[in-house]
């Protein structure tokens, strides 16, 4: 569940602000609303943190492990000392790599040239002879008059090089009096010094790059000692940023500093009994509407087992939206296991989860919710491929018979290989589940937010929305899976007695489903402005429609990427095969293990696009959710 919480102001002696943040940081209770810190000492306080940030992130990439592991303590001020060095041969790193990069382009430039000696033209300069590098297409360079003086340098297919000679000052100038150049002729321009300086420049400025990168390399031996003085920093800046942003009144005697924040209702009486202590002005209430109040969820450990995942990708449900952890780790779980869909990898992680279970309680720590989840998705894995013949990809007439007959003749893929039309029968059976499942998926949404505005009539326009939903299954079933067991023309079975055969169950459904939902939907107490709404809002509305059929179908990926999983498998163990009766049984194992490690990790990457997805935007779209909520992090030690 969604913790209530309480929104709080602090008001406190201007003088005695730090304490008071001392001690509300013991308490480590109030999530703080966002101030912006100012002043000289938290400018500092930044830039010392930033730097060690970014000393740490340099360090932390090299991958000598003879430094990694032969760590030295540093003092907080040795730290901030060594990232400072740390930091500034970075940056002189960078900068060689810019004149580096400065120098190999102008080499580039001229390489067709064959080099290019600025102190020879130069000293031609001083003696009244003026050289300039052009370039010309080669038809062109023939046509130049006589009284242009040229030397020519080279030619490739389609360019002349060549110099403008010209022995009275500037070439390009005099030359436009006596005869005009062709508007083709480039002038390419100098190099800042000769292309031989060039590349000792480089070669030089590499040499150095070299020196300085081994030095960086060397503070490795540092990685923890920063890494822990950048944690320190930045508690110490989060503090000075509260310190210097509280709002404040005047100085004088009785000047006042405050702050606003946010407490677990459940936790306001240990800040009340705090406030009055200390003798803090405090005042607490429920939060407004347009507050934005962070979100902290409290569930059983079952439950609690999703958060790994949630916080993996940082999704957080808004304060005044649904918890839906308990139905996240539910459906995720069976979406995980449709995906891998193979019993053999489902047992691997159920014995991989136990490993880490037992290794952990050997050093006396408890389970981690990491192993927890992992053994449920692996166990929901090993269901569905026991239930579909699916282990490691091996045909099914070389598995053990007592895995075979574990399977569940609907969705075995042995019992369909046993003829076309078991096939074509499995297939539908197949996508009938993918379908059923989006229906119960989508309905559990429709009806907490049915449970939701039960008191208001807007609960209507829910009904009706699943309503349409369950119609729109049946067109699925009809235009995707076979039009034959599921025909429109299927009449209800009350149609006989009402003598009305045309009372189908699409149009009855998705018709009165339509009509609560364009009546009500956006009902905030009168129907008649819930409609106008919907009038303005048409186009969307008659589309809602067509997304409730696309988001009913897109729940056939559970289904088609579990299929392109095992072709995977069963393809890797056709090439791995071979190898494994002779003298390269090394090769076929290597292979085996090469081709279903990709295997897994292409399903880990499946699962993340597709299993996160239909919860996340499908479920949560029928469910109102936006997740434009943030976690609850109390300021705290």
């Amino acid at each position: 569940m969604i913790v209530p919480m309480k929104k709080i102001s602090l008001v406190v002696l201007d003088a005695e602000r730090k304490k008071a943040l001392q001690k509300l940081r013991k308490l480590g209770l109030v999530h703080i609303e966002e101030v912006e810190g100012r002043g000289e000492t938290f400018n500092e306080y930044k830039n010392n943190f930033e730097k060690l940030q970014n000393a740490y992130a340099l360090v932390s990439e090299i991958k000598r492990k003879d430094l990694k592991n032969a760590q030295k303590p540093l003092s907080f001020e040795e730290a901030s000392a060594k990232a400072a060095e740390i930091t500034a041969r970075s940056a002189e790193l960078k900068d060689m790599e810019d004149k580096i990069l400065s120098a190999r382009t102008e080499l580039e430039r001229l390489e067709l040239w064959g080099g290019v000696d600025t102190d020879d033209l130069a000293f031609l300069q001083e003696k009244n002879i003026a050289l300039s590098l052009y370039e010309i297409a080669a038809d062109k360079y023939a046509l130049l008059g006589e009284e242009v003086k040229t030397i020519f340098v080279n030619r490739d297919k389609n360019t002349v090089r060549f110099l403008l000679i010209e022995k009275d000052g500037n070439a390009a100038e005099n030359v436009s009096d006596k005869a005009s150049l062709p508007p083709e002729a480039y002038a390419v321009p100098l190099p800042p010094v000769s292309t031989k300086k060039l590349a000792e420049e480089i070669e030089n400025l590499r040499t150095e790059k070299k020196q300085k990168a081994e030095k960086i390399a060397s503070a490795a031996v540092y990685t923890q000692a920063l890494k822990n003085a950048a944690a320190m920093a930045e508690k110490a800046l989060e503090f000075e940023n509260l310190n210097s942003g509280m709002g404040r009144d005047e100085e004088g005697e009785y000047a006042l500093a405050w702050l606003t924040g946010y407490i677990p209702a459940s936790d306001l009486a240990k800040l009340q009994a705090a406030a009055q202590k200390e003798q803090w002005a405090l005042v607490a209430a429920d939060p407004a509407e347009e507050d934005a109040v962070p979100t902290k969820l409290k569930n059983n450990k079952l439950v609690s087992l999703i958060y790994p995942l949630s916080d993996f990708l940082d999704v957080v449900p808004g304060y005044r939206e649904y918890d839906i952890s308990g139905w996240f780790l539910l459906f995720f779980a069976v979406f995980f296991g449709m995906i891998f869909g193979d019993a053999g990898y489902g047992f691997l992680m159920v014995v991989l989860s136990l490993v880490m279970t037992f290794i952990g309680l050997a050093k006396g720590k408890k389970p981690k919710s990491e192993a927890g989840l992992l053994f449920i998705l692996g166990a929901s894995t090993l269901v569905w491929g026991t239930l579909t013949c699916s282990w490691f990809g091996i045909p099914h007439d070389k598995l053990p018979r007592a895995l075979v007959s574990l399977a569940f003749e609907p969705f075995s893929s042995a019992y369909a290989a046993q003829s076309e039309a078991n096939n074509r029968r499995v297939v539908q059976n197949l996508q009938i589940f993918c379908f059923s499942l989006a229906l119960f998926h989508l309905s559990v949404a429709h009806i907490k937010s049915i449970v939701r505005n039960i008191r208001s009539l807007k609960f209507l326009g829910d009904f009706g929305a699943l309503l349409m939903l369950w119609g729109m299954f049946y067109v699925v079933l009809n235009m995707v899976v076979d039009n034959e067991r599921f025909p429109f023309d299927a009449p209800l079975p009350i149609a006989a007695l009402s003598g009305y055969p045309i009372l189908y169950p699409v149009a009855l459904l998705v018709g009165v489903g339509f009509a609560l939902s364009f009546v009500f939907s956006s009902y905030e107490g009168s129907i008649k402005d819930s409609i106008l709404s919907s009038l303005q809002n048409l186009i969307s509305v008659l589309l809602g429609v067509v997304n409730v059929f696309s988001d009913i179908v897109s729940y056939i990926r559970l289904w088609a990427v579990g299929l392109a999983g095992a072709a995977i498998s069963s393809t890797v163990n056709t090439m791995a095969g071979p190898m494994l009766g002779g003298f390269i049984i090394f090769a076929g194992i290597l292979l085996l293990v090469f081709g279903h490690g990709l295997n897994l990790i292409l399903n880990v990457l499946s699962v993340i696009v597709h299993g996160v997805r239909l919860n996340t935007l499908e479920f949560s779209n029928h469910l109102g959710m936006v997740w434009a909520g943030f976690k609850y992090k109390p300021f705290k030690e």
